[in-house]
């Protein structure tokens, strides 16, 4: 099966924070939205601004129109935000970018953009014409015209094709770029969607194909087959012609399950043999159970709850002829003397693992890579005689390639050995399509300074040739990158990236902030022309903060700022903040934090934590009510991370830094700017809402600023794109003393 996904161009989430008081013993005068009783009625009670969270409601939409056109009237009004509207749709639209390259149907598919296809159109060539630097496309459907022919706001989120032909497809589309999704099947043959095929209704569901017939589904069933997040807990088998209520039950969750819903994954070798059928089961954010379809049945797999299942593997005549890889996010204790380090990447025989089967333990068997306390693994792609891996070494990225012994398809237990890549160094390392059925995998890698390169790579010969390199999209001649550490409150070392002017620091330098630091999600060094273009060429500089919650340096980094220890993540933040000002690097005057997501609550703590840090504070697709995020749907697929603020002793946690409740009177607070999206159905627009609207109440000045179309990806089209960006960056310009207009 062949899938081509479509991720838009958009921002890194980030922020800051530090220290804060709890919720039971903050006075009601230092602290005027906290509720005085944390039960979640209470909370409800004592929030004025319960209107907002009604995505649509006509009082909540005629305030959100109110306020773009404040915003907008402030934006541009600037001279600034026509020449950044428009070098950032040039980058955006640009028609030398380097087409991102799928495998599919002994070819490659792709995804584009322009000024004059901005919804897009899914294309398709040879291989041989796309090695050429100038291909043939052909159009295989078009999203602009699709849109309006059906009169719908259609936005491209995927295909998902069927082996071994690869001409089957199921298209997902978004009405104006919803994570919710409807799938219809498209034949790339006939370039029309298929007469009669498979055809599901709107919703965020989990599907494979099993066979060119059938459908495994995950989905909204009904009444009651939905968990609290609004995910699915049931897994059918759907054949061609019926209709969802007459598909097979394979697999039952819970109604009480957490995460992102049930998932089923079909694994096949490279010549399209099904090695296995996986079906994870997520109990929170990150727990899950892990099972195996046999013959039909669901079957448990002995695995670790903290684990991510990366492929399968299968070695033909060997005694046990599939293996699950998979890499696993606690310590694993699998038998008396047998163990495994967090973070670490296996290799099992699925046989081994079926709960009640034959139990074979061998010491060394499994594993394929143990990380130090400095590395971590990223992506990883299996094949069907090689795993293929980004390590990253002190947030520095290098391509691993792991095969075994033997001759053939086979190899010898244990046999695992490892061969590099060539790769610059200090850069990020991103695994593309790959090709099984060949041996052949796409991959990038970049630098803060330096564009994209493409490359193909033939696994099997552990050799990789460039494709092309993307042009420059501002001049980086006039920056240096450097990494430093900062200290954090409890003495951590937290390393972050500089990229400044070159020359001795300069406090007075116009600086922008980025972190994340939650759900494991790594920052490492990336090129980001938007930025280069409206920031770095006109003087400013950037840092990226490797804050704890990150996956940085694999798992434990991540863990140590889960849910009562979130605390530790602000501080980091804060600590680097302000290790910037006594290198010199600029000062709290021209400091500007951007976050976005969960980066979202990163600034919405750092500016009520730390304003004196901070001249500036972008907050968009936040979250902010802390206290009511698992009210607002899919929150509560998030109380791995953060915690259940439905009990005491964890909203103690939340409410000593939810952003929304710790918002104070009489401080002197930068003028943040807070952005986000009515179709976000990941983060509830709700959040962005009300904390602009709270900090308006308490005086402040809060410039907020709501698109209608994009989802919680901005993915919609370039145009957006670059009005949004120009948004973000006249007011960075603005706020941290950026020129004097154009």
């Amino acid at each position: 099966m062949r899938k081509l996904g479509y991720v838009a161009a958009a921002a890194i989430m980030l922020a800051a924070a530090c220290t804060s008081v709890p919720a039971d013993t903050a006075s009601a005068a230092a602290k005027p939205f906290m509720p005085n009783s944390l039960e979640p009625s209470a909370v409800a009670a004592a929030d004025e601004f319960l209107w907002l969270e009604d995505v649509w409601g006509e009082r909540a939409i005629a305030w959100v129109k109110q306020q773009n056109a404040k915003t907008e009237a402030v934006f541009k009004a600037d001279p600034r935000y026509e020449p950044f509207r428009q070098e950032a749709l040039a980058i955006l639209t640009a028609q030398d970018r380097t087409p991102t390259p799928a495998f599919r149907a002994e070819g490659i598919d792709n995804f584009w953009q322009d000024a004059n296809n901005v919804r897009g159109v899914w294309r398709h060539t040879t291989l041989d014409s796309y090695r050429s630097g100038a291909p043939q496309w052909q159009t295989v459907l078009d999203i602009d015209a699709l849109s309006k022919a059906e009169n719908a706001n259609w936005i491209f989120k995927g295909s998902d094709c069927v082996g071994p032909a690869e001409t089957r497809c199921l298209v997902s589309l978004s009405d104006g770029g919803k994570d919710a999704v409807v799938v219809r099947e498209f034949d790339t043959v006939t370039k029309a969607f298929v007469p009669g095929g498979f055809n599901i209704p709107e919703g965020k569901h989990r599907i494979d194909w099993l066979d060119a017939d059938t459908l495994l589904v995950a989905t909204d069933f009904g009444p009651g087959t939905l968990t609290e997040s609004g995910y699915p807990f049931i897994v059918k088998a759907l054949k061609r012609g019926q209709t969802l209520s007459q598909a097979t039950e394979v697999y039952r969750g819970s109604a009480g399950d957490g995460g992102y819903g049930v998932s089923p994954s079909v694994y096949r070798d490279g010549s399209g043999k099904i090695l296995g059928v996986i079906i994870s089961r997520p109990l929170d954010t990150f727990r899950q159970e892990t099972w195996e379809l046999v013959d039909g049945k669901p079957v448990k797999l002995e695995l670790p709850e903290r684990v991510s299942v990366r492929g399968m593997i299968g070695f033909g005549d060997q005694p046990f002829t599939s293996e699950l890889v998979f890499t696993i996010e606690e310590p694993w204790n699998l038998a008396p003397g047998v163990s495994y380090k967090s973070g670490t990447l296996l290799a099992e025989p699925i046989s081994v693992l079926r709960s009640g089967g034959p139990v074979v333990i061998s010491t060394g068997v499994p594993t394929v890579f143990v990380p130090t306390a400095r590395q971590s693994i990223d992506e990883v792609r299996v094949f069907d005689t090689h795993i293929v891996a980004t390590v990253y070494d002190n947030v520095r990225g290098r391509i691993a390639i792991f095969s075994g012994g033997g001759e053939g398809k086979g190899r010898s237990p244990g046999g695992w050995r490892q061969e590099k890549l060539t790769i610059p160094e200090n850069t990020a390392v991103h695994l593309g399509s790959d090709s099984r059925s060949s041996d052949k995998l796409f991959y990038t890698y970049e630098g803060f300074l330096t564009p994209s390169t493409l490359a193909l790579a033939d696994v099997a010969a552990a050799k990789a040739d460039v494709i092309r390199a993307a042009p420059a999209r501002f001049d980086a001649s006039h920056h240096v990158v450097e990494q430093y550490e900062a200290a954090s409150k409890d003495g951590a070392k937290i390393p972050y990236f500089v990229v400044r002017p070159k020359g001795a620091p300069n406090p007075a330098t116009p600086t922008m902030m980025f972190g994340y630091g939650g759900f494991q999600v790594s920052y490492p060094p990336v090129y980001k022309p938007e930025l280069g273009k409206l920031w770095l060429e006109r003087g400013g500089a950037y840092v990226i903060a490797n804050i704890r919650g990150g996956g940085e340096f694999g798992p434990a980094w991540h863990q140590a700022a889960l849910k009562g220890n979130r605390q530790r993540a602000f501080d980091d933040f804060a600590a680097v903040a302000a290790d910037l000002a006594t290198r010199k690097i600029t000062s709290a005057k021209h400091l500007g934090i951007y976050g976005r997501s969960n980066g979202g609550v990163l600034t919405t703590v750092s500016l009520t934590q730390h304003p004196e840090l901070l001249g500036a504070v972008v907050i968009e697709s936040p979250l902010t009510d802390m206290l009511r995020y698992h009210e607002l749907p899919p929150g509560a697929s998030w109380m791995g991370e953060y915690g259940d603020p439905r009990i005491p002793e964890e909203a103690q946690w939340i409410a000593a830094y939810s952003g929304y409740q710790n918002i104070q009177k009489g401080k002197v607070y930068p003028i943040p700017y807070i952005t986000t999206n009515t179709r976000d159905d990941r983060v509830h627009p709700g959040h962005a809402r009300k904390f602009a609207a709270r900090l308006q109440k308490a005086g402040y000045q809060a410039l907020y600023y709501e698109n209608t179309d994009g989802g919680h990806s901005n993915d919609s089209d370039p145009i957006l794109n670059s009005e949004r960006w120009a948004r973000h960056y006249v007011y960075l310009a603005q706020q941290l003393g950026l020129g004097a207009g154009e």
